[in-house]
């Protein structure tokens, strides 16, 4: 009928904010000796490595994850490798808890961002 308007029948608004302050300050001096094993032995005997070590700091988990390729020949008689010699190393350390946990929005506000950015 004339004067109908879809707009006037389905409306939709959104909005959303989000506000903090605060801040987190933290130095970390981390030495560890992770093991790792051969997961794979490449055709011209260069070995695959990967290891993993977890650990609590201030009620948070710390996650240290080490992979890479390294040559027998610099594997030591205690068999042992510094970092520098393992080749396209791949080292990952982060964590989970109470800090990390503050540091980004909550869940049910990230799922409304995601459905209505704007």
């Amino acid at each position: 009928p004339e004067g109908a308007s879809l707009e006037r029948a389905v409306g939709i608004n959104s909005s959303g904010s989000s506000g903090g302050d605060g801040s987190v300050s933290r130095s970390e001096e981390l030495t560890l000796r992770v093991a790792a094993t051969v997961t794979d032995v490449l055709p011209n005997g260069v070995l695959r490595i990967s290891g993993s070590q977890e650990g609590r700091v201030n009620f948070e988990l710390r996650e240290l994850l080490v992979s890479g390729f390294v040559r027998p020949e610099d594997i030591s008689r205690q068999n042992e490798i510094t970092h520098d010699k393992i080749a396209a190393a791949r080292v990952s350390y982060g964590g989970r808890g109470q800090i990390t946990d503050v540091q980004q929005p909550r869940i049910g506000q990230q799922v409304l961002d995601a459905i209505l950015p704007f």
